[in-house]
C-alpha cells in the first residue's frame, strides 16, 4: 500500500472517531465470507458501521486524536473490525446476541476493547457491562418516569384533598339548613 493511500485511510478513521461517539474493537479473525456477510447485515439493522482495519493504521488515526487511546494499544493485535455507533449499548447487544447464536467452540466475533461514554472497557468480560449501559434516551425516560411518579402523588392528593373539603362545605350547609 502506498504512503498516500495511508494517509487517505487513517484521516478517514480520524474522521470516523470524530463523527461516532463510540466504538467497539472486535476480534473477526475466526469468520468465514458467510459468517462476516451475516455480521455485517447484523450491523446494518443495528445501525452500526462495521470497518475493518489494519491495526498500524488505526493505531495512527488513535495517536492523532484529540482523545488518549493509550489504553486500547495492547487490543490491535489480529484482525481487528471496528463498530462504529452513536447508541453506546448497540453493538454490545448486537455482539451479544451473535455470540449467543454460536455454533458451540466458535469463539468469534469476539470484542476486545471499546470506547464507550467516555470510558474504556477492555477484554471480552466487559461486554454486560457494554450491555447495560443505557442510551441517553434510556436515561431520559427513567428521569421522566421518577419525576411522575411524586408528581401523580401530589395531584392525586389535591384532588382527593378537593373532594374532601367539598364534602365538609355540603355537610356544613345542610346543617344551618
Amino acid at each position: 500500500m502506498r504512503k498516500e493511500d495511508k494517509g487517505i485511510i487513517i484521516g478517514q478513521l480520524g474522521e470516523k472517531l470524530k463523527e461516532f461517539p463510540h466504538f467497539y474493537l472486535v476480534d473477526v479473525s475466526g469468520l468465514d465470507s458467510a459468517r462476516t456477510a451475516a455480521l455485517r447485515r447484523q450491523c446494518f439493522k443495528s445501525e452500526v458501521k462495521m470497518v475493518v482495519v489494519k491495526n498500524t493504521l488505526l493505531h495512527k488515526a488513535f495517536e492523532n486524536s484529540d482523545i488518549d487511546f493509550t489504553p486500547l494499544y495492547e487490543t490491535l493485535k489480529g484482525t481487528t473490525a471496528v463498530l462504529f455507533a452513536q447508541v453506546a449499548n448497540a453493538p454490545a447487544k448486537m455482539l451479544k446476541d451473535i455470540i449467543s447464536k454460536n455454533p458451540k467452540g466458535v469463539t468469534t466475533p469476539a470484542l476486545k476493547a471499546a470506547y464507550a461514554e467516555e470510558g474504556f472497557y477492555v477484554g471480552a468480560d466487559q461486554l454486560d457491562a457494554l450491555c447495560a449501559i443505557k442510551s441517553k434516551n434510556e436515561v431520559i425516560a427513567d428521569i421522566v418516569a421518577m419525576l411522575q411518579g411524586p408528581m401523580q402523588s401530589v395531584v392525586s392528593a389535591l384532588e382527593s384533598g378537593a373532594n374532601t373539603i367539598h364534602g365538609v362545605l355540603e355537610t356544613l350547609a345542610e346543617k344551618g339548613e
